[in-house]
C-alpha cells in the first residue's frame, strides 16, 4: 500500500473535520466575537496579552506538540500499524479537537483560569483542589522527565544545544520587533523564519560541548525566567517561530513522501498484546494520547492559550486546528516506521528507541528531495529536540499558574498569600521539579504517566460537560468520549496497579490505586452536582407552575 495514498486521504479527512465538525462544535459552544475575551478585561503585559491569531497557534501548537505525537504512535504501532492509524484519525477528530476546543472556551468564559476553576464553580471547591493537586503532580513529573530528556540531548548532540541558543536569542529580538517597534508581522515573519533554518546550519559549525550538570543548571535558570517573562518578550515569539520548524519538517516529509512514494512494508496483521506493554485494549489508548487526544492540552488551552485570544472565534482555528495538526503530525510518525518490516521495527525500537527511529525513517522520506539522509536526519532530530524544550518551559509556566490559582483560595484576612507572586510561585516549582530530577524518581513514575495523562482528558471532559449541561447546552459531544475515557484509564490503572502488586513495587502499585480512587471520587461529585441542579430546576419550574395556575 501506497504512503501517499494514505497521507492523502488523511488530509482530505482532517479538512472536512475541520470545516464542518469544527463549525458545528464552534456553535454548540457559542463561539461568538460579542463575547470580550480575558486578554482585553484582564490585560496585564504579563500572562493577558491580546494576540494575532497566527502568534497564539504557533505557541499554543509548539507546546501541545512536543515529542508525544512522537513517541506515543511509534511505541503503539508495536500493536499494528492499522488499530494505532484509526485511533489517530478518529480520536484526533472526535475526541481530541472537542477535547481542546471545549478546553479553551470554557476558560476564556472564565477569565482564563484553569479547567480547576471551572471544576470549582460547577462541581465543587473539593473537586477544584482535588484536580489542581493532581494537574500539579503531573507538571512536575513532566518538567523534571523532559529537563533529563533535554540535557542529555544537549550533551549527545551538541549542535541541537547551541542551535537551541540561537533560536531563544532570535526570539527575544524577533518579540522587540514585532510587540515595541511595531514591524509588520508578515515582514518579520518571513526574516525570522530565514534566520531560524540558518542557525540549524550554525548549530552545525559551531556545537556547544559541556556536561550534564551543567546543562541542568542552565535548564533551572532558563525555565525560571521563562515562566516569569510576560509571554510577549519570550514564550510567545519563540513558540510562533518554533512552530515552523515543525511546519517545516512536516512539509518536508509530505514533499518527499510525494516525490518518493514510499509503500508500507509492514503487514496489517495486529497484534492483541505486546510483550513489556500488554493487552491492546486499553493500552493502545493510553500510550498514544498526543495525536489523538491528551489531557495536558487542556491545561495548555486554559492555561497559557486562552489569556493571548483576541477573538474568541480564533478558537476553532487554534484549538480545533491547532490539534488536527498535531494528529496529521501522528499520522506522519506512524507511517515513518511503518515503511520497514515488523521484524526490523521491532529490532529498531528496542536499539535505538522511538525518537531516533522517526528521525531515521521521516529524514529517509525528505532525502527524496534532494537533502542529504545525514543532514535530513540531524534536521529532524533537531526539530524534536527543539519542541521538548518548548514543553519543558511551558509545563514550568502552567505549574505556576496552578499554585496560584490555589494560593487565591487559602483564608486570609487581609494579607495576600506570597504564593500568589509570580516568582515565589515559579520558585517552588523550580525548587520541586529539580528536587524529583535528583531523586531519579521520575524513571519509576514515568510508565503511570500515560494513563495519567488520560485521566486529565478525561477530567477535562467531565469539566466541560457539567458547564455545558448547566448552561443547559446538550453535551453529547463530550459525554462519550469522556465516557470513553474513563473507561480505557481507570482499566489501565487497575491493570497497571495489579502487574506492579505482584512485582512487591507497592509504591506505584498504591499510586496507581490512588489516582483511581481520585477520578472516581470527581465523578461522583460531578453526578452529585448535576442530580441537585436538575432537581432544582425542576422545583423552580415546579413551583412557577403552581403560581400560574394560582393565579387563574
Amino acid at each position: 500500500m501506497s504512503v501517499l495514498a494514505i497521507l492523502a486521504g488523511t488530509i482530505a479527512i482532517l479538512l472536512s473535520a475541520y470545516r464542518f465538525y469544527g463549525s458545528f462544535i464552534a456553535r454548540k459552544l457559542g463561539v461568538s466575537n460579542s463575547n470580550v475575551t480575558p486578554a482585553h478585561t484582564r490585560e496585564d503585559g504579563v500572562d493577558y496579552v491580546p494576540s494575532n491569531r497566527f502568534v497564539v497557534l504557533g505557541h499554543h501548537f509548539a507546546s501541545i506538540a512536543g515529542a508525544g505525537p512522537i513517541v506515543g504512535p511509534i511505541i503503539a504501532v508495536s500493536f499494528g500499524w492499522v488499530p494505532a492509524l484509526l485511533w489517530i484519525i478518529i480520536g484526533g477528530i472526535f475526541f481530541g479537537a472537542v477535547h481542546d476546543i471545549t478546553s479553551m472556551t470554557a476558560s476564556l468564559r472564565h477569565q482564563g483560569k484553569s479547567i480547576g476553576e471551572i471544576i470549582q464553580q460547577y462541581i465543587g471547591d473539593s473537586g477544584k483542589k482535588l484536580f489542581l493537586v493532581f494537574a500539579f503532580a503531573t507538571l512536575l513529573l513532566v518538567i523534571a522527565v523532559f529537563m533529563d530528556i533535554v540535557a542529555r540531548t544537549f550533551v549527545t548532540v551538541p549542535a541541537a544545544a547551541s542551535a537551541s541558543v540561537f533560536f531563544i536569542l532570535l526570539a527575544l529580538v524577533f518579540g522587540v520587533v514585532i510587540n515595541r517597534l511595531g514591524f509588520p508581522l508578515w515582514i518579520s515573519t518571513i526574516f525570522g523564519v530565514g534566520l531560524l533554518y540558518f542557525f540549524v546550519y550554525l548549530g552545525e559549525i559551531y556545537p556547544i560541548q559541556i556536561g550534564y550538570a551543567f546543562w541542568i543548571a542552565i535548564l533551572v535558570a532558563y525555565i525560571f525566567l521563562a515562566a516569569v517573562t510576560p509571554v510577549s518578550i519570550l514564550l510567545q515569539p519563540r513558540d510562533f517561530l518554533n512552530s515552523f520548524l515543525l511546519y517545516g519538517m512536516i512539509l518536508f516529509g509530505v514533499a518527499g513522501i510525494l516525490i518518493g512514494n514510499p509503500r508500507i512494508e509492514m503487514t496489517s496483521s495486529i497484534q492483541f498484546q505486546v510483550e513489556n506493554l500488554g493487552l491492546l485494549f486499553p493500552v493502545l489508548f493510553v500510550t498514544i494520547a498526543c495525536g489523538a487526544i491528551s489531557g495536558f492540552h487542556s491545561l495548555v488551552a486554559s492555561g497559557t492559550t486562552s489569556k493571548q485570544i483576541n477573538k474568541e472565534e480564533d478558537v476553532k482555528m487554534i484549538g480545533f486546528g491547532g490539534m488536527l495538526i498535531e494528529t496529521l503530525l501522528a499520522v506522519i510518525a506512524v507511517m515513518a516506521v511503518a515503511v520497514m518490516t515488523r521484524a526490523d521495527f521491532s529490532l529498531r525500537l528496542a536499539d535505538v528507541g522511538p525518537v531516533t527511529l522517526f528521525s531515521e525513517g521521516l529524514g529517509g522520506f525528505i532525502s527524496s528531495i534532494g537533502i542529504p539522509i545525514s543532514v535530513a536526519i540531524s534536521f529532524v532530530a533537531l526539530t524534536v529536540s527543539a519542541f521538548a524544550l518548548t514543553t519543558l518551559d511551558t509545563c514550568t509556566r502552567l505549574a505556576r499558574f496552578i499554585i496560584q490559582e490555589y494560593a487565591e483560595d487559602i483564608p486570609s484576612a487581609r494579607i495576600r498569600s506570597p504564593l500568589q507572586n509570580r516568582f515565589v510561585a515559579t520558585f517552588l516549582v523550580v525548587l520541586l521539579s529539580g528536587s524529583l530530577l535528583l531523586t531519579g524518581q521520575f524513571e519509576q513514575l514515568w510508565p503511570i504517566f500515560g494513563s495519567a495523562n488520560q485521566l486529565l482528558a478525561a477530567l477535562a471532559l467531565l469539566a466541560g460537560t457539567v458547564w455545558l449541561a448547566k448552561k443547559k447546552v446538550n453535551p453529547v459531544f463530550t459525554v462519550i468520549p469522556m465516557i470513553f475515557m474513563f473507561t480505557v484509564t481507570l482499566l489501565s490503572l487497575l491493570i497497571f496497579a495489579w502487574n506492579q502488586y505482584q512485582q512487591d513495587s507497592w509504591f506505584l502499585s498504591v499510586l496507581s490505586v490512588t489516582l483511581f480512587v481520585l477520578a472516581v471520587i470527581l465523578v461522583v461529585m460531578a453526578r452529585n452536582s448535576l442530580r441537585q441542579f436538575y432537581e432544582e430546576e425542576k422545583h423552580g419550574k415546579t413551583k412557577v407552575e403552581l403560581k400560574s395556575v394560582s393565579q387563574r
